[in-house]
């Protein structure tokens, strides 16, 4: 990198990047990945990409921007960019977020405790650009020059910048270079939340511009509102798969596997991130059997996006986000059950249980909770007999951001695995001080151009580290080691993280879900659930 970048420079007119992650000092990675000649090669952007896509940042694309066909396009542009600018600080069009936002516009204190506190700045090397007051700072002067109209009095107390297409595009990237962790908004000693800049920030270009990912919108939210799920099952299709699943259980397990649909009156309605049953069947399958062996009266649903807690607009966009969390009120409204229960994702967590409460009310607003202290509970209560000599290897436990950071859910999963795995450590920091995977705010299923090698190589580097640091003592091969991620999103990082850099075939680290350990562990099961292979 070639000095400090400048905010100014996010306005150039050419279309060279204003840095290049490709080439950055990235913070070293411990023993054994701590050679440098060891690093996977960055891929860098095709020469069709560079012409046909705007938004040069930093080497690698998140979106898919064209570029503009002239002045008029790009004012245009820019017009539709200062009327959504304007939206996000008006009530009646941003009255879920107005109130954190305009704080962290107006109260800045520019101590970098911010910086200090991502994982993705940290990562870089200290790239200036992912530093979260970076990305605020361009939206606050914007801010305070044209939705404040500050004029020459705005430049002078808080900095001129120049609004036009270059920087709005650079910007765009920009708003996809942080992970929504929050881990920032914790550390801030004043409340100002720099990921809710970086989620506003896609709002604004989602909702204004239709700028998003692809896999957000294209294969996420839209496809999840016309099909049923964002990976394409329809209702039928997901019932034949869970039954598939069931058949598999029963047969690995020595009992009878058999997940209820549709049942009026249930106590629960289980909500899975329907990734699971396409990926990784065994943490439904799982599910049932600790629900089934606990007595639980539950049931799925088969109603249009019932049955996968997914909710992508969470990510970039709140109509999105309000369609798909009404879908599934509505489907616990029309079964009549007593609440609904989260399955093992972070993100659908977050949308559901907490996000949703904004645009919930009535006899929508069903109580919702989470598997992981209803588990607590089923373990506590003494409804399971449990081995924890069936667990005995090396597990440690990732905290999926939204579940400890916005819910605080900490404890519940740790009492879980107390129980059931001796040979159970925790990662450094860990709880509520927890490094995101590198895969959330929808990095996880985001792998176009050149972007997953971003993602592996900066977003998840603190993870790879924690993971290794937690495995110091046992990184032999032939001694298994479980990470133990309650999160579908979180587990799709660790999947490609874990195979990018080796880390299944030279030091046998798999990674899984909790309900998996937690039937392992069962004496009334037939041993050996969990298997030791890759997939």
């Amino acid at each position: 990198m070639s000095g400090p970048t400048r905010l100014s420079d996010l306005a150039r007119r050419d279309r060279e990047e204003v840095t290049r992650v490709d080439r950055a000092p990235l913070a070293p990675l411990p023993p054994p990945l701590d050679d440098s000649g060891t690093r996977p090669p960055f891929a860098p952007l095709s020469d069709q990409a560079r012409e046909r896509f705007d938004g040069a940042l930093d080497g690698t694309l998140a979106l898919n921007l064209p570029v503009p066909a002239g002045p008029d396009e790009e004012r245009a542009l820019v017009e539709r960019f200062l009327a959504g600018l304007d939206k996000l600080f008006e009530r009646e069009n941003n009255w879920t977020f107005l109130e954190p936002l305009v704080l962290t516009m107006e109260h800045c204190a520019k101590c970098q405790t911010c910086a200090e506190a991502c994982h993705v700045f940290e990562a870089s090397g200290g790239e200036e650009i992912y530093r979260p007051t970076f990305r605020a700072e361009i939206l606050r002067r914007l801010y305070f020059k044209h939705v404040k109209n500050g004029g020459l009095l705005a430049a002078w107390l808080h900095g001129d910048i120049t609004l036009n297409w270059p920087l709005v595009a650079r910007l765009a990237e920009l708003s996809y270079r942080c992970n929504l962790c929050r881990r920032c908004a914790q550390a801030c000693p004043i409340g100002a939340d720099n990921g809710l800049v970086a989620h506003e920030l896609r709002k604004l270009f989602s909702q204004e511009l239709g700028i998003a990912p692809k896999e957000l919108h294209d294969n996420g939210s839209m496809l999840q509102l016309s099909a049923g799920s964002s990976t394409g099952m329809t209702p039928v299709v997901v019932r034949d798969n869970v039954e598939f699943v069931d058949e598999d259980v029963s047969e690995k397990t020595g009992l009878e596997v058999k997940t209820p649909w549709d049942v009026e009156g249930a106590d629960v309605l289980l909500v899975h991130n329907a990734g699971e049953i396409m990926a990784w069947p065994e943490n439904p399958g799982a599910f049932a059997v600790i629900l089934n062996a606990a007595g639980i009266s539950w049931t799925m649903s088969s109603e249009l996006a019932g049955y996968d807690s997914i909710n992508y607009g969470l990510w970039y966009d709140d109509a999105q986000f309000a369609r798909v969390a009404i879908r599934h009120a509505e489907a616990a409204r029309k079964l009549k059950v007593r609440k609904i229960v989260l399955g093992e994702c972070g993100h659908a967590h977050k949308a559901l249980a907490v996000v949703a409460d904004r645009v919930l009310s009535g006899d929508l607003d069903i109580p919702r909770e989470s598997c992981l202290t209803l588990f607590r509970d089923i373990v506590a209560s003494g409804r399971l007999k449990l081995d924890p000599s069936r667990n005995d290897f090396p597990v440690t436990l990732h905290d999926p951001c939204n579940v400890v950071r916005l819910m605080g859910v900490v404890e519940p999963q740790r009492e879980i695995l107390r129980a059931i795995c001796p040979q159970f450590r925790e990662m450094a920091p860990h709880g509520v001080d927890n490094y995101c995977c590198g895969g959330g705010s929808g990095f996880a299923i985001m792998s176009g151009h050149n972007f997953r090698d971003w993602r592996l190589q900066v977003s998840g580097r603190k993870k790879v580290e924690q993971a290794l640091e937690a495995f110091a003592d046992c990184l032999d091969p032939s001694i298994p080691k479980y990470i133990c991620a309650p999160c579908s999103n979180c587990k799709g990082q660790f999947r490609d993280a874990i195979e990018y850099y080796g880390l299944w075939k030279k030091h046998r680290i798999l990674y899984g879900g909790l309900a998996e350990l937690i039937v392992n562990a069962m004496t009334d099961v037939k041993p050996g659930f969990i298997e030791w292979e890759w997939h």
